[in-house]
């Protein structure tokens, strides 16, 4: 597989050259950033009702730098490096050797190749652009419902996917992208430049990615009907091993989003099918998805926005035993609607060989949220909502679970952000959660809470 992605990326290349012989002077542009966080977990993993529950508060200085060089107007490269070094302040701190008692603040990560990718458009005069090698999607489909981060395992230290993306633009209005996509546990394209030392949430002295090895196609279809109207219809094939499992899983998901505007209201929906089987002959079918709605006062003081929406994800039925019906997140696994509960959850995956967070299913979320711009360069976000689930569990630790309840709890969050310059800025978060029936009735409160500063050069 290897070898096929370095022929795409030569034959892309050369057909770019072709494209365009003659090259202009090569133009070359760099920059970086800085980020600090702080980050407060109360009860957040276990909701206190583990023997070894500890709480966390630790600080994350993420440092990244990035070239790029323009060979013409439709050639070029982009490479970034990243490192997200930590340190830790309250009880819990991890462990860095095979002995866990030697326990130690401060985690230097490891220095990685964040991004490293070719770029060329209109490849032989054609509306064709293809862009190979390790991209970020972020903010590309839709609200991120099926597409939003390729390593979930290491948070926001990083988003990237090893992909192979070729986008034609059909018209001024449409455009297709079809997306090749190969992501694995711990980089195996690329090395680090310098190894991190053995922790939990590394393996082999690189930090864990992602749930396993995964494979994908991506057929993601953009149109703009009218000045109204945004349809995005897409099929993804993915192939993955479920939390270390033997079992393969092959999978189909075809859905499609819609944005609808109407003067100062908008409503934005997006809805998909899962259909698949296991290597052990299990099939797996399963649906997804949200329908929000809202509306925004440009001309009232601190311009105020409300939004009332709804998140269907189905769960397993335990009486099914041939039929998985719980939601796939696919390339999803992160903080979509709230950043507290993806830790929640990770107990509902550990009994599967897995112990990774964000991975949504088995989920009806309601929520209603209000926006506040309280100054040109100061905003306020808040929300409530409220968590179900779509089928009881079955087999998760009574010491966490009822697996009887229906109810997952309330979640409340505020987001205060301030830009101080066009290079600085930041922000206060905080979420509160209070579980419900169904975790055991000793199950704690927990929070959540993180400030950010952030300097680009």
């Amino acid at each position: 597989m290897k070898k096929g992605l370095v022929a795409l990326f030569f034959f892309c290349f050369g057909a770019a050259l072709y494209a365009d012989s003659a090259l202009a002077e090569i133009k070359t542009d760099f920059g970086g950033s800085f980020r600090l966080r702080q980050e407060y977990w109360e009860n957040t993993t276990d909701l206190q009702t583990s023997a070894t529950h500890t709480d966390r508060d630790f600080f994350r200085l993420r440092t990244s730098v990035w070239g790029k060089a323009d060979l013409n107007n439709d050639v070029g490269a982009y490479l970034r490096l990243t490192n997200e070094a930590r340190y830790y302040i309250g009880n819990y701190k991890p462990s860095f050797e095979a002995d866990t008692s030697n326990r130690q603040n401060f985690d230097a990560d490891e220095l990685i190749i964040d991004n490293l990718y070719f770029g060329a458009k209109n490849i032989f005069t054609l509306p064709i652009d293809v862009r190979i090698g390790r991209q970020d999607f972020l903010g590309m489909y839709g609200e991120g419902f099926v597409i939003l981060d390729g390593t979930p395992a290491d948070g926001s230290r990083s988003f990237y996917f090893n992909a192979a993306k070729a986008t034609w633009r059909v018209n001024t209005k449409n455009s297709v992208d079809l997306i090749y996509i190969s992501n694995t546990t711990t980089d195996q394209y690329l090395p680090s430049l310098y190894p991190a030392r053995q922790a939990s949430g590394y393996e082999g002295n690189k930090r864990i990615l992602n749930v396993s090895s995964e494979e994908g196609v991506v057929l993601y279809g953009k149109s703009k009907v009218s000045n109204n109207l945004l349809l995005e219809p897409y099929y993804i094939y993915k192939s993955e091993d479920p939390f270390g499992s033997n079992a393969r899983l092959n999978l189909n998901t075809f859905g499609a989003r819609a944005v609808v505007t109407a003067g100062a209201w908008k409503v934005r929906g997006e809805f998909a099918h899962q259909d698949g089987q296991y290597t052990s002959v299990k099939d797996r079918k399963a649906d997804g998805g949200y329908l929000f709605v809202g509306q925004k006062f440009e001309k009232v003081a601190m311009k105020p926005e409300w939004e009332l929406g709804y998140v269907y994800l189905s769960g397993d039925d335990a009486k099914t035993a041939n039929t998985h019906e719980g939601w796939d997140p696919i390339f999803s696994r992160g903080p979509q609607w709230n950043e507290l509960y993806i830790y929640t959850i990770i107990s509902e995956t550990s009994a599967d060989g897995g112990a990774y967070p964000g991975y949504w299913t088995n989920l009806h979320l309601y929520k209603a949220g209000l926006k506040l711009a309280l100054a040109s360069a100061t905003n306020l976000a808040l929300s409530y909502q409220y968590l179900r689930a779509d089928h009881a569990t079955s087999g998760l630790s009574s010491t966490l679970f009822t697996n009887s309840g229906m109810e997952r709890g309330q979640i409340a969050t505020l987001m205060l952000s301030h830009s101080f310059t066009k290079q600085i800025d930041g922000y206060l978060q905080a979420e509160y959660f209070i579980p419900g029936n169904f975790y055991v009735d000793n199950a704690h409160k927990a929070a959540f809470l993180r400030w950010q500063l952030q300097y680009k050069f």
